[in-house]
């Protein structure tokens, strides 16, 4: 048994493609557990304001004709914040990629959804740490049962909680509680969500391009119109949101 000492939800997209800065959700399912272990449900179609690519569609069989009328992110954005506060965050490789498209969705419609204070656990990670494959077979693998309806957001959302409780047995060193779990597999420090920037002793530092390695605020103080390629730039909300955090700080300390 999970042990809860707030409600954590576990969630599951399906989308019109894996791009951060550019895809949109056209399905999201919540798994809400309570600490006195009752579940509830919730399953939206959206509208994503885009066409779905047909390979998309052959995934999660999602198509524009089921979209059309169905309601955009931002008039569903209010009821899913609603149902997600106070809760911990879990999915299935959730932390990269779900939790940073639904931030940049809450972003894109200038909702506030506030990550800190959340405990985010990425079943994947403790799936791949133990055994190495997919969400179907970690289904197979831990609840020895065949995962019926595959890339439909609610069966993916439902089976990744059923994989956690099965895990939670399997492994005693996991303990029962969401802290046990993270200080078992290691929780991750995040600057943003599409790894841009990472942590390096403490000092957000450059993950990609010419100034990879190099500490971000360096590189402003250095070259402060880098600062402006990027946010001209296709890069996801939260980045360019964390980029100005960091230039924020560097320019107030520089003055």
């Amino acid at each position: 048994m999970l042990q809860l000492t707030k409600p954590i939800a576990f969630i599951d997209l399906e989308t019109t493609g894996i791009n951060l800065g550019t895809d949109r959700i056209v399905e999201i399912a919540i798994v809400k557990i309570l600490p006195d272990g009752t579940k509830s449900m919730k399953r939206k179609i959206i509208n994503p304001e885009m066409p779905i690519p047909a390979a998309s569609s052959e995934v999660h069989g999602i198509t524009d004709e089921m979209v059309k009328d169905a309601p955009t992110f931002k008039q569903a954005a209010h009821e899913l914040k609603q149902m997600l506060d106070g809760c911990d965050i879990a999915g299935y490789n959730s932390n990269r990629f779900d939790i940073p498209l639904l931030m940049e969705e809450f972003l894109r419609v200038q909702v506030e959804f506030d990550m800190k204070g959340r405990k985010l656990i990425d079943v994947q990670k403790i799936f791949h740490q133990m055994e190495q494959r997919t969400l179907s077979a970690a289904y197979k693998f831990y609840c020895n049962k065949k995962l019926e309806g595959a890339h439909s957001a609610e069966a993916d959302a439902a089976a990744t909680y059923e994989i956690l409780l099965a895990q939670l047995e399997r492994y005693p060193a996991l303990g029962n509680s969401v802290d046990s779990v993270l200080k078992a597999i290691g929780e991750e420090t995040i600057v943003d969500f599409a790894r841009r920037f990472i942590f390096e002793n403490g000092v957000e530092i450059f993950n990609f391009g010419k100034h990879k390695g190099r500490p971000v605020s360096e590189v402003l103080k250095a070259e402060p119109q880098y600062y402006d390629w990027m946010m001209k730039g296709d890069f996801p909300q939260h980045t360019k949101q964390k980029l100005t955090e960091i230039y924020t700080r560097t320019m107030l300390k520089k003055g």
